[in-house]
C-alpha cells in the first residue's frame, strides 16, 4: 500500500509505544492484537527503529498482513491486518 493508502486506514485498534525500547513494542503489538477482529487493522507507534524488523516478521509468523510502514515526526505507524 501507498503512503496515502495507509494514512486513509480506519485501525481497530491503535498501540501507542512511543518511547518504549525493545521489545517493547512488539509485546504490546501482541499483546493488543487479540481485541482486533479477523480483517481489522492494528496500528502501532513506535519510536524505536528496530519494530521495523520487528513487526514485519512477527506479521509473517503469525501469518497476518503487514500494510505497510509511514515514518512521522520522530516516529514510525505500522499496519498490521489481522488475517486469521
Amino acid at each position: 500500500m501507498d503512503e496515502n493508502e495507509l494514512k486513509s486506514l480506519a485501525a481497530a485498534k491503535v498501540v501507542d509505544a512511543r518511547g518504549m525500547a525493545c521489545p517493547g513494542p512488539l509485546l504490546e503489538a501482541k499483546k493488543s492484537m487479540a481485541s482486533v477482529p479477523v480483517g481489522g487493522v492494528m496500528e502501532v507507534l513506535s519510536s524505536d527503529e528496530g519494530t521495523n524488523n520487528d513487526i514485519p516478521a512477527w506479521a509473517k509468523k503469525m501469518q497476518y498482513e503487514f500494510l505497510g510502514v509511514i515514518e512521522d515526526a520522530g516516529f514510525w505507524r505500522l499496519f498490521v491486518r489481522k488475517t486469521k
